[in-house]
């Protein structure tokens, strides 16, 4: 059997992000989950070398990655749409249910069992909070570069972004602003790239 799978998978980089916004830096669902999973990954080891709490970094970076997977069909809806009310979210929830499932049975039979708790959002419940913190970050990050950029478009998302990491009272995202986000303000050459 043939499996679409993965070329539908590798279709992420055509679905833009942040669609209401006048962007200086496009982004796509497949930049995006990158990004996602390498700080998911980053707050697993934060988790468990930093704060002695047991976790497993490369299950939140696998997580991470297909996050945003059922958007392939869906399309990402813009956040104000998204979260205007309780009805539209639960609904959209379904919608994105109904893709992830579409996109589970294209894989063939073997491989399902596997993906199934990653693309339904099944996983463990413990992983669900540091990727929603890592997607927070993520979207924090395109503010400060969209700011550094000259656009101004982007500031109140800015603050809203950080307020609602703040929010989530998580260690570990905490010690990730204090000892990574200040860099992301630096230029390449304070960044200290090879000479």
């Amino acid at each position: 059997m043939d499996s679409n799978f993965f070329a539908l998978i590798s279709r992420m980089r055509y679905i833009e992000r942040w669609s209401l916004m006048r962007n200086s830096i496009h982004e796509n669902i497949q930049e995006h989950s990158h990004m996602v999973a390498v700080i998911a990954h980053a707050l697993g080891v934060i988790r468990r070398d930093v704060y002695g709490i047991d976790c497993d970094p490369e299950a939140c970076a696998a997580v991470a990655l297909y996050h945003d997977a059922s958007e392939i069909l869906t399309g990402d809806l813009p956040t104000p749409i998204k979260y205007h009310d309780d009805e539209i979210m639960s609904a959209y929830r379904r919608v994105e249910t109904i893709a992830s499932e579409k996109l589970l049975g294209m894989l063939p039979e073997e491989l399902q069992a596997a993906f199934e708790p990653i693309l339904t959002g099944q996983t463990q419940r413990e992983l669900h909070p540091i990727v929603k913190a890592a997607d927070k970050l993520s979207a924090y990050i395109k503010c400060i570069e969209e700011r550094k950029a000259g656009n101004n478009e982007f500031l109140n998302a800015e603050k809203q972004t950080l307020e609602a990491i703040h929010a989530y009272n998580m260690p570990e995202a905490e010690y990730f602003i204090e000892h990574f986000i200040p860099a992301f303000e630096k230029t390449l050459d304070e960044l200290g790239t090879i000479k």
